[in-house]
């Protein structure tokens, strides 16, 4: 499966991006309400410039303590990004994610950010996928 058909799954909500200079509690907050586990760091919408996700919170709080929410989100997002193209697959994917371990990657289009998949996204488009093959496997086992 490819990465244009997961995005298709998922609900078009768009991408949800903050600002550089939006404050880390502002980020934990809209990571919470939405139930988000990244969000992506950007100016315009359209072109990433970082990304920060629960654990990056919580491992500057583990590091600096309470005082960290105050500071802007630019100071700790995770500033290199492993993106992927629609046309990847999700073998492709996953195997990025699990080498680099993180569980968010944007979809680029040229410089332009189309999507944001999880793995989780992955895995239920996996899974899915593995589902059809056994109903076909069977349904030739059966003679259907």
């Amino acid at each position: 499966m490819q990465v244009q058909q997961i995005l298709k799954m998922k609900s078009d909500d768009g991408v949800v991006t903050v600002a550089p200079e939006v404050t880390i509690q502002s980020v934990a907050e809209l990571l919470s309400a939405r139930r988000f586990g990244a969000v992506v760091v950007s100016t315009d919408g359209v072109h990433a410039l970082g990304i920060i996700s629960e654990r990056d919170i919580v491992r500057e709080l583990g590091k600096r303590g309470a005082g960290c929410l105050v500071d802007a989100v630019e100071t700790i997002m995770t500033r290199t990004l492993v993106c992927c193209a629609r046309g990847d697959t999700a073998d492709e994917v996953m195997s990025r994610m699990t080498e680099g371990r993180f569980r968010h990657m944007p979809v680029v289009e040229g410089d332009e950010m189309i999507g944001l998949i999880s793995i989780g996204d992955v895995v239920k488009a996996r899974l899915s996928e593995l589902a059809m093959e056994r109903e076909a496997l069977t349904g030739m086992i059966m003679g259907a």
